[in-house]
C-alpha cells in the first residue's frame, strides 16, 4: 500500500515549510485517519464521503473536543486536495463534509494597568533582570509569538529605525514596528547581554544566564513567577499578544493593520479582537451613559 500520509507530510515539510509543531499536529490527525481506514478495511485514498462522515462521528465518540475534530478534518481535507491534484483520486470525498461547530473561547486580555504591574515587577538590578524587562517590553510592543521572540537574532532588530524582522509560521517573514519604551530597554539590554554571554558567541538576541539561547519554557516560567508576585492568574506570553492586539483596536486601529502586525494569514482570526473591542465599548457605554441601564418603564415617552 502506498504511504500517502508520509508523502503528504514530506510535502508539508519541504514545499510548505511548516514548523515542527504544526507537522506534529498533522501527523497525529492523519494517524487517526489511517487508523479509521484500517477499521473500515480500506486503503486511505479509497475512503468515500460516507466513511469520512463516519470518521468524524468516531472521533467525537472517542472524546475529542469539537475544535480537535475540526482540526483533524482540516488536515484530512489538505491530504485529499493533494491526492486530487496529483490524480490519485477523481473527486474530493471531503466536499460537503462539515466540521463540528464549537464556540471559540474569548482570549484572556490584560488591561494597561495590569501590563504596567507586570513590567514594574521585574527587578532590573541584574543583567538577567534587564533582559527580562526588555523581553516583556518587546512582547507587549510587538505582539510577537513566543516562538518568534526567542528566534530573534541580534541583527533582526534595527533600533535606529524602530523596526524588527521576525520569522512567523511557515517561515514567513514580516517587519514589525517597535515602540520607544521597548527600544530604550533593548538599548539598556546590550551591556546586560554581553555580561550574560561572558565572552561566548551567540547570534540570538535573548540569552539565558548561562549564555545559551533563551527557551520557550524559560520565558513562560519567568512570566508565571512575575504574575504570581503581583497576584495575576492565567498570564502567558500569548496573553501579551492578545493584549497587544486588543489595545490597538480599542484605540482605533483597523483590523487589516492588526492582521499584518500579528502575521495572521486569515483576517477572520484577527476579527476576534473586533468582537472583543465591541464588548469593551458596550461595557464602557453601560458604565458611563446616564440612561444606558434605565428600565423602559422608567422612561417617559413624549407625545407626538
Amino acid at each position: 500500500m502506498r504511504d500517502f500520509v508520509s508523502e503528504y507530510m514530506a510535502y508539508l515539510r519541504v514545499e510548505k515549510g511548516l514548523a515542527a509543531n504544526s507537522l506534529a499536529s498533522y501527523e497525529r490527525d492523519l494517524g487517526k485517519l489511517a487508523e479509521w481506514a484500517h477499521i473500515c478495511g480500506k486503503e486511505l485514498h479509497t475512503l468515500g464521503r460516507a466513511e469520512l462522515a463516519g470518521w468524524s462521528r468516531w472521533l467525537t465518540q472517542k472524546g475529542l473536543a469539537p475544535r480537535s475534530v475540526a482540526r483533524a478534518i482540516s488536515s484530512a481535507r489538505g491530504l485529499f486536495n493533494l491526492l486530487l491534484r496529483d490524480g490519485h483520486i477523481r473527486e474530493d470525498p471531503m466536499a460537503g463534509l462539515d466540521a463540528p461547530q464549537s464556540a471559540r473561547p474569548m482570549p484572556t486580555v490584560l488591561n494597561s494597568e495590569e501590563i504596567e504591574q507586570l513590567l514594574s515587577a521585574v527587578a532590573t538590578d541584574s543583567p538577567a533582570g534587564v533582559r527580562d524587562r526588555a523581553l516583556l517590553e518587546l512582547l507587549y510592543a510587538t505582539g510577537l509569538r513566543v516562538s518568534e521572540l526567542i528566534a530573534l537574532r541580534v541583527n533582526d532588530v534595527e533600533t535606529e529605525r524602530g523596526l524588527l524582522t521576525c520569522r512567523g509560521k511557515g517561515s514567513k517573514q514580516r517587519r514589525v514596528p517597535v515602540g520607544r519604551s521597548a527600544l530604550c530597554w533593548l538599548v539598556r539590554y546590550r551591556p546586560a547581554r554581553a555580561a550574560l554571554l561572558a565572552g561566548r558567541a551567540n547570534v540570538f538576541l535573548f540569552v539565558s544566564d548561562s549564555g545559551k539561547p533563551l527557551t520557550r519554557q524559560q520565558v513562560w516560567q519567568q512570566l508565571r513567577k512575575l504574575a504570581a508576585q503581583v497576584g495575576l492568574r492565567h498570564v502567558s506570553p500569548h496573553v501579551f499578544r492578545h493584549s497587544f492586539a486588543t489595545h490597538l483596536m480599542q484605540q482605533g486601529a483597523d483590523s487589516r493593520s492588526v492582521q499584518a502586525l500579528l502575521g495572521h494569514s486569515d483576517l477572520a482570526t484577527t476579527q476576534l479582537y473586533t468582537h472583543m473591542t465591541s464588548q469593551h465599548l458596550r461595557a464602557t457605554y453601560d458604565q458611563y451613559h446616564p440612561r444606558a441601564t434605565q428600565q423602559p418603564g422608567e422612561v417617559e415617552l413624549e407625545n407626538g
